[in-house]
């Protein structure tokens, strides 16, 4: 089961991953994870990283194929995987399905995690930062994020919902058992017709 998740930040999609990974045995892949490790490096790309993320943008398109296009080559992504993070532009989800393509693989089911109310969104970011001690998670750079995602990232449901008519709507600002009762469904669903 290969599975997309999109969303604004804060809306649970790294939760939900975790909790999809566990429940059906295919890793989780992060683009969030991959450059948090990355930017805390003392490496050229490292200060980069660690400057574009702290200003809320978007990391480099080309780098983050590549990230991506590494960590699908793995045989532990046979079965399936949740990609939480990636794509983010029009460029990544081009490059994305030609990466599937040539891999012979598709994404079943991509998920749009909706929370309608953004005090909600910058309520759950400004805890995370508290509880996790981020400093990429200040009001100002979490409000920039989520300009870029509304500018940059939300239309790839379009894109996703034309192509492949096979996006689910997901009640993201439900309590965690709630979304995931949601998610399995559809999962479910969808490997039925598999």
């Amino acid at each position: 089961m290969n599975v997309l998740l999109l969303g604004p930040q804060g809306s649970g999609k790294g939760t939900q991953a975790e909790l999809i990974s566990k429940t059906y045995g295919i890793p989780k892949i992060t683009t969030g994870d991959m450059i948090r490790e990355m930017k805390e490096l003392d490496t050229p790309e490292g200060h980069e990283l660690r400057a574009v993320y702290d200003a809320g943008e978007l990391v480099d398109d080309d780098l983050m194929i590549r990230l991506i296009d590494s960590r699908l080559d793995r045989g532990d992504t046979m079965p399936g995987f949740v990609l939480d993070g990636f794509p983010r532009t029009m460029a990544q989800a081009d490059a994305l399905d030609e990466l599937l393509g040539r891999l012979g693989r598709q994404l079943d089911v991509v998920f749009e995690f909706q929370v309608p109310a953004r005090e909600v969104l910058l309520e759950r970011l400004l805890k995370r930062a508290a509880d996790e001690q981020r400093s990429d998670d200040t009001p100002e750079s979490i409000k920039r994020r989520l300009e870029v995602y509304d500018r940059e990232t939300a239309p790839l449901v379009e894109h996703y919902r034309a192509r492949q008519a096979n996006v689910v709507g997901i009640h993201a600002d439900q309590p965690v058992e709630r979304v995931f009762a949601e998610i399995r469904q559809a999962i479910d669903q969808v490997a039925a017709r598999v």
